[in-house]
């Protein structure tokens, strides 16, 4: 990864031209896992972790692009979007291709060069930064005028669509809506969204990789998905209102689900749970109590394992060698699960000592030496001033 300062001086070098510099931070999610496609809620956060991209046109047809961290180019031309065998441009090509069948004139050429701090892999949504950063550069380069939420849902659709990812809209979300000290509460249902204080100076975000990723992970979150459905079915024979799992109760699931299917009523009991547990932990936060908002993640992890049963021996393991740690507050899995990393809340002062020592534990109970990540929360997707050295917001 390269500075912006940097990043505007290689892309002079590269297409002689002074080019706009955006950003656009990774995320993660505090609480409300698997809760996103039931119409449920989420609680994620921009981080200081980015996409830095620079962008300028080029008076030719040409679309030209740099990926500086991978020393890697693609070229094609604006009338010749199409799917790429190296996947990487896709990211970039599919906004490019949802603007244009949104009826944004893309009708000259540009440049592009981008680098990031964001691990790849470790479930802090690069890619989803790596389209708001497009999208929002392309808006500004062509004065397009286009408002947050469309950033976010055309890189949805650009990820949806052109790669082929049935990602939901809350990556690109948290990546354009991100504020400094707070987190982004966001309704799936209707996309109405509400800032929560995160306003500590005391706490850092420790993220935890556990360097594996089980096979079962697409076919279980299909799965996952089928069973969510098929309880909402059970319950709507009776109840034709209830429509996704966001209106069910346990009462609902106890009386129409479990005596069907246990699994589906596991499944879909977790479900209901989460979302009642996000609205208490907001509740935690406007009272500044992130020991009972950490509590709150701890019960989330053992729903997963337990009751949605999409974690994994080494999830769990990162997990329990917290618990009980003066210094952590709360820690559970992150993302769609087998894999992947886990969300600490960490005493500030105390998150590398934390790091090192659940690292060095790992490494002893598995053979697997894993990277970890410290994050703050950040604001969302701007415009990168070199002379400020300040951010520019949407």
């Amino acid at each position: 990864m390269i500075k912006a300062a940097n990043l505007k001086k290689l892309f002079i070098e590269k297409f002689s031209q002074n080019p706009l510099i955006v950003r656009s931070p990774g995320r993660v999610n505090l609480i409300g896992e698997h809760t996103d496609y039931n119409e449920g809620l989420v609680l994620p956060a921009a981080i200081n972790k980015n996409v830095y991209l620079a962008i300028a046109k080029n008076n030719t047809d040409k679309v030209r692009l740099y990926a500086i961290d991978l020393s890697d180019s693609f070229e094609t031309t604006v009338d010749a979007i199409k799917k790429t065998d190296k996947l990487w441009p896709d990211y970039i090509l599919g906004v490019i291709e949802q603007l244009q069948l949104n009826n944004y004139a893309i009708n000259e050429g540009f440049d592009i060069a981008f680098s990031g701090d964001i691990p790849q892999g470790a479930g802090l949504s690069s890619s989803a930064a790596l389209e708001c950063a497009t999208a929002f550069a392309l808006s500004t380069l062509f004065e397009f005028h286009i408002s947050k939420l469309d950033i976010a849902l055309l890189s949805q659709a650009a990820e949806n669509q052109f790669v082929g990812v049935n990602c939901g809209l809350m990556d690109q979300f948290a990546s354009v809506f991100g504020k400094e000290q707070h987190l982004v509460k966001l309704d799936c249902a209707d996309y109405s969204y509400e800032y929560i204080p995160f306003k500590t100076s005391d706490i850092k975000i420790l993220l935890l990789d556990t360097q594996v990723k089980h096979s079962l992970a697409s076919s279980a979150y299909n799965e996952r998905r089928e069973q969510c459905e098929e309880g909402v079915r059970l319950i709507s024979r009776h109840h034709p209102s209830v429509t996704s799992l966001r209106h069910a109760t346990e009462e609902m699931l106890l009386k129409y689900v479990k005596p069907v299917d246990e699994i589906v009523y596991r499944r879909c009991s977790y479900v209901v749970a989460e979302i009642a547990r996000l609205q208490l932990a907001c509740e935690d936060l406007k009272k500044d109590d992130f020991k009972a908002f950490g509590q709150r993640m701890f019960e989330t992890h053992e729903g997963l394992e337990k009751q949605y049963e999409v974690s994994c021996k080494e999830l769990d393991l990162l997990v329990q060698l917290v618990k009980g740690n003066q210094y952590v507050l709360g820690a559970r899995m992150m993302g769609g699960g087998f894999g992947g990393c886990t969300i600490n809340l960490v005493k500030a002062d105390k998150a590398e000592e934390v790091a090192q020592q659940v690292a060095a534990a790992y490494k002893e109970q598995t053979g697997i030496e894993i990277p970890y990540y410290i994050a703050e929360i950040n604001s969302g997707t701007s415009i990168v001033d070199l002379t400020q050295a300040s951010y520019g917001q949407v």
